[in-house]
């Protein structure tokens, strides 16, 4: 392919450091969970240089799962770069998870990079998860290249998997080579066919020298290289949208291999061609030939669109570049902590050159862009009930530290980091997760990039007095590294609520704050704070009468006690006459009923939309107090309660359901197996369906999770609170009363 290297980049110790945006490549690697993205990276590591032998998983020895808990899952958790040089070309590798819970790292890594690697293992279909895959890549337009990987697995089937790739994401995904002899499903050595060269690359001597042979193709490989060939060409060209040059090869010219690389170039570097490598990284195939297409036929960062900048009073900033000389223009993509080095940020540069010990601002305005995003379902909102949603907004100066080129957990010193590459800084006390560098006299604030809403609560209490103390600290710093952790403190159950991605999601972050901060916590059910009301008129006599030697208690107060209607709230008045309850009693009365309903009269749950009424009462001249008709007014309610016809209600939301058209029956019937009323549904693009409904809290608390499962990792939902209604009888028995 032709040579874009734009620049030599050079060599700062053993970090890698590029002088030029032109000398470098962003690329992400994006697929299912044992698709095979960290091997890849591994491989591609040890081929270039970047490591002298690569590890495994199963060893917890890989550059990009060196987390603790990915080291114990066997599995990614988080983004990681790596980072290697071909050919004066800096190549900063992003290994993503593949697990649904972490689409938030997937974001992240799709923000910092211009390209991805769409990963997918020949042994495995082309199931929800992979689609869920696509499309986050499809949603922010991201050029990427299709790697068939495992190709020596024992289910392996490489055109089976091709044939479903295009069957699920168009005819624009197109081999770019075909795998011959043993990887390809026959006999003989290993090797790939070149459908541009048409020429035959061996990898027979690759396990033991690293190096493969060119030769030319036999004939019963030419006739298989020719049909595919043909296909290839015909997908360039009408990627490229080469009017002239799809005139040419329909009357039967021959194209240059050169007019082909380019125009593969052009269309991949639009989105509008989709080409796939063969790979086994056992037998090397389709290695060498993935680093090509990393350094030669992927974007630099100056092809790549600029996200929208703002100054940070709101006013749009256009015209800024990949340019090194221009104003410095930073995002931070990931937050970590480190137990020796604090806290770490993972910083891709837009403009400017960000430089070591340099005074720089920090801003994260959050709140700012809140709805402008969105989410990644239907036009609602979550529920933001008691939820800290997002990061406080936050301008300041801060010096940076130390610059670093992260080799997974090793951070290698560099004195630089230019437009368009990736670099860790150190000590940046108080940037989080999504926030904006820029000049301190230049502040601006890049729109953040759109995250999934977390919609699994997960309640934890601290395990230990001790850990009280810590656990704030612990969890400020979790939602700092995290933008899909949200904090609540439920002020109607008085329970600590993260809200998450789901099961694996909280695993790890209860898992972190044991580990990285000493903190441990109990898991608790999650309560839904329900209300009661008074479904019919009552009366209550409260009467607090005690005598223990020298002043005593007395108070005695009647009411009654009316419904209001929904969102009525509470009203009190006074009726009494002839001074039975003096009148400095009486806002006594109203407050001992206020401290009634907040504790509840039936299930221990806040009252609500009532009218009460003081109509009597009797005083002592010595022993009456404040408190004492504070708790006959409590007692009162109470008594009310027991022939009142009390009400339990519930909170039920407003949610949309986004799934994939084969599962609207399915996700419609356990909807209605929640109570839930089916509102209706409507089209969505790419062959998908939102189901509105209205569905009760108290069935929602593990739906993300179910739905998951449901829709094989293709559904996803929002909600917003709609009202309280009457929670069903048998539910109500089931309730431990006050």
């Amino acid at each position: 392919m032709a040579d874009r290297s734009g620049g030599p980049a050079t060599t700062g110790g053993s970090a890698p450091v590029a002088d030029r945006p032109e000398g470098v490549r962003n690329v992400v690697l994006v697929g299912p969970l044992g698709s095979g993205k960290t091997t890849l990276i591994e491989h591609l590591l040890l081929v270039t240089g970047a490591l002298s032998r690569a590890g495994t998983i199963e060893a917890g020895t890989t550059v990009s799962d060196h987390d603790e808990a990915e080291v114990r899952q066997q599995r990614s958790v988080g983004v990681a770069l790596a980072p290697l040089v071909v050919d004066g070309i800096k190549v900063n590798l992003l290994d993503t998870p593949g697990y649904a819970d972490y689409v938030g790292e997937v974001r992240a890594g799709l923000r910092a990079a211009d390209c991805a690697l769409f990963v997918l293992s020949a042994a495995e279909p082309v199931d929800g998860a992979a689609r869920a895959a696509w499309q986050e890549c499809e949603a922010v337009g991201m050029p990427r290249a299709i790697v068939i990987t495992k190709l020596d697995h024992p289910r392996a089937d490489y055109a089976g998997t091709l044939a479903a790739l295009r069957d699920a994401f168009g005819e624009t995904v197109v081999s770019l080579y075909l795998p011959l002899g043993a990887v390809g499903g026959a006999t003989g050595a290993p090797g790939l066919g070149g459908l541009l060269s048409q020429q035959v690359l061996d990898y027979a001597d690759w396990p033991e020298t690293h190096t493969r042979t060119e030769r030319s193709a036999r004939s019963d490989e030419a006739d298989a290289i020719a049909t595919a060939r043909g296909e290839l060409i015909e997908a360039v060209i009408e990627g490229s949208e080469d009017e002239s040059l799809m005139d040419r090869y329909l009357e039967g010219e021959e194209i240059d291999v050169k007019v082909l690389i380019a125009d593969l170039e052009t269309a991949v570097a639009s989105a509008r061609l989709f080409p796939v490598i063969p790979a086994c990284t056992h037998s090397g195939v389709g290695v060498e030939e993935l680093i090509e297409i990393l350094t030669q036929a992927f974007p630099a960062p100056v092809e790549h669109p600029m996200p929208s900048v703002f100054t940070t009073a709101g006013a749009r900033i256009d015209g800024l570049t990949c340019d090194p000389d221009g104003p410095l223009l930073a995002e931070v993509v990931k937050t970590t902590s480190d137990p020796y080095v604090g806290r770490v940020s993972l910083v891709r540069v837009f403009s400017g050159t960000l430089r070591a010990d340099s005074v720089v601002h920090v801003s994260g305005h959050s709140s700012q862009f809140r709805g402008r995003a969105g989410t990644d379902t239907a036009p609602d909102t979550a529920s933001d009930r008691g939820q800290d949603m997002g990061h406080a907004d936050h301008d300041e100066d801060e010096k940076v530290g130390a610059l670093a080129s992260p080799l997974g957990k090793a951070l290698r010193p560099v004195a630089y980091c230019v437009a368009g590459d990736l670099c860790s800084v150190a000590k940046l006390t108080r940037a989080e997760t999504g926030d904006s560098i820029s000049d301190k006299d230049r502040p601006l604030l890049m729109e953040p990039w759109s995250m999934p809403e977390p919609l699994f609560p997960v309640a934890v209490e601290a395990h230990a007095k001790a850990d009280e103390d810590k656990l704030s600290l612990g969890l400020t710093r979790l939602a700092a590294e995290d933008p899909t952790l949200r904090i609540e403190h439920n002020p109607d159950t008085r329970q600590l609520v993260l809200w998450t991605m789901g099961e694996a999601h909280a695993d790890v972050l209860v898992e972190r704050l044991r580990l990285r901060y000493g903190v441990t916590v109990d898991r608790v059910d999650v309560r839904v704070a329900l209300r009661e009301t008074f479904g019919r008129p009552s009366a209550g006599r409260g009467r607090h009468v005690k005598q223990s030697g020298g002043h005593g208690q007395f108070a005695v107060c009647e009411i009654e006690v009316e419904p209001l209607p929904t969102g009525g709230g509470f009203e009190f008045v006074d009726k009494v006459v002839g001074g039975s309850v003096p009148r400095q009693f009486i806002p006594s009365v109203e407050k001992g009923v206020i401290a009634q309903m907040e504790h509840g009269v039936v299930t221990g749950n806040q009252v609500v939309d009532i009218k009460v009424t003081l109509v009597d009462g009797k005083a002592h001249s010595v022993d009456s107090s404040d408190m004492a008709f504070q708790t006959a007014g409590g007692l009162a309610l109470r008594e009310a309660a027991a022939g009142g016809d009390v009400v339990v209600l519930e909170p039920v939301d407003t949610v949309a359901v986004l799934i994939d058209d084969d599962f609207v029956g399915a996700v419609m019937g356990d909807l209605s197996s929640r109570r839930a009323r089916v509102l209706g549904t409507e089209a969505a693009v790419g062959g998908r369906t939102v189901v509105r409904a209205e569905v009760p809290d108290l069935e929602l608390l593990r739906y993300a999770v179910d739905l998951r499962s449901l829709s094989h990792g293709t559904g996803s939902f929002s909600r917003q609170y709609a009202r309280f209604e009457p929670l069903p009888g048998h539910l109500v028995a089931k309730l431990t009363p006050v």
